[in-house]
């Protein structure tokens, strides 16, 4: 934003708009079975490693990979139908799972134990162990969330949970709902994108959660005050920001038109404030958010952040945002330098 406000390219006092948009995490679809199968198979790599690293016979380690394989075959089998024979051979087919998760989950607390006591037998690399050891505090109760979760929906019919763990690598997945038709479920993070004159994002932010859009309109006439200095003249989002107090606060920030469409049937003072020509301009130009959105996510790759962890995934979103603004600088000061190159 710096190099954008220095060409002016980005001043921030004519116009704003708004949109929110679900950036996915670098995750499989997430289902309790393949959860249970990724806890048995992370849980049992820490504890072969470390099993490695100690006197012969000191931790035996079961291999459960094929096990495992067998019990999500015949879940995904059952789940197709759900008949009540099918609901019994899916509630039997968890309960074989669950038992196995339990008792990787049981001898990974044992050997935490073991090595917080001093009682493991380690005669390699102390910190090979010493790193296994982290990974299993982190990984354990994650697992034994998913143990929760999956008990909770199989035999409570409980699939509303809270804190439900979507992936056991980017615990900070969540599940966002925009409405889409073919795509109900989104799994991953949303993230507010404000965007100013010449295709600048001056502003975007990774929310908590599958917040109302109405709760992110405040905060993105903040953050431009505070990065520009004042509040754009005009500013504009769906309806889906949409309040009376969102518009009556952007007016008390000073925001001279606020074009903020109403949902539902309209009342008469309503209709004729919307069928002003500042306002159907206004929407006109918000609707270019959404091709902002589409080439954030396509050309910048924003559409998935594979780089891991909730900061990697705050920093993936941060370099989309910035590699598009510099080409979106780049143009800008390209038809600059058209226009005031002499003709002839």
């Amino acid at each position: 934003m710096g190099v954008a406000k220095q060409e002016g390219v980005a001043l921030g006092r004519r116009r704003l708009r708004v949109d929110t948009t679900a950036v996915e995490s670098n995750i499989h679809y997430p289902t309790d079975s393949t959860l249970l199968g990724d806890g048995i198979r992370v849980l049992s790599r820490s504890l072969k490693r470390i099993a490695a690293e100690c006197k012969s016979g000191a931790l035996e380690v079961v291999h459960h990979g094929r096990a495992v394989k067998y019990r999500l075959l015949e879940i995904s089998r059952a789940a197709k139908t759900l008949t009540v024979s099918n609901r019994q051979r899916l509630q039997e087919s968890y309960s074989k799972l669950l038992a196995l998760t339990r008792d990787v989950v049981r001898q990974a607390n044992h050997t935490l134990q073991q090595w917080k006591n001093g009682k493991l037998k380690v005669v390699g690399s102390l910190l090979q162990v010493e790193t296994q050891a982290a990974r299993l505090h982190h990984f354990v109760p994650l697992v034994e969330k998913v143990i929760t979760q999956t008990q909770e929906r199989v035999w409570g019919g409980n699939t509303h949970l809270p804190g439900k763990v979507l992936s056991l690598f980017e615990p900070h997945t969540q599940v966002i709902r925009k409405g889409k038709a073919h795509k109900p479920n989104e799994f991953g993070r949303l993230v507010r994108i404000d965007e100013v004159e010449n295709s600048i994002v001056s502003g975007y932010q990774v929310l908590e959660g599958n917040v109302a859009d109405t709760n992110s309109w405040l905060p993105a006439l903040e953050q431009h005050q505070a990065r520009f200095g004042h509040v754009p003249q005009m500013a504009t989002a769906d309806r889906g920001f949409f309040s009376m107090q969102n518009e009556r606060q952007a007016e008390a920030l000073g925001v001279a038109k606020v074009a903020l469409p109403a949902p539902g049937r309209l009342s008469n003072k309503r209709t004729k404030r919307q069928k002003q020509s500042w306002f159907k301009r206004a929407l006109r130009w918000r609707a270019g958010c959404e091709a902002t959105i589409s080439t954030l996510k396509h050309p910048f790759s924003m559409l998935r952040a594979t780089y891991k962890g909730e900061p990697g995934f705050q920093r993936y979103v941060g370099w989309s945002v910035i590699t598009k603004n510099l080409v979106s600088i780049a143009r800008f000061l390209e038809r600059r330098k058209r226009s005031d190159a002499p003709s002839g």
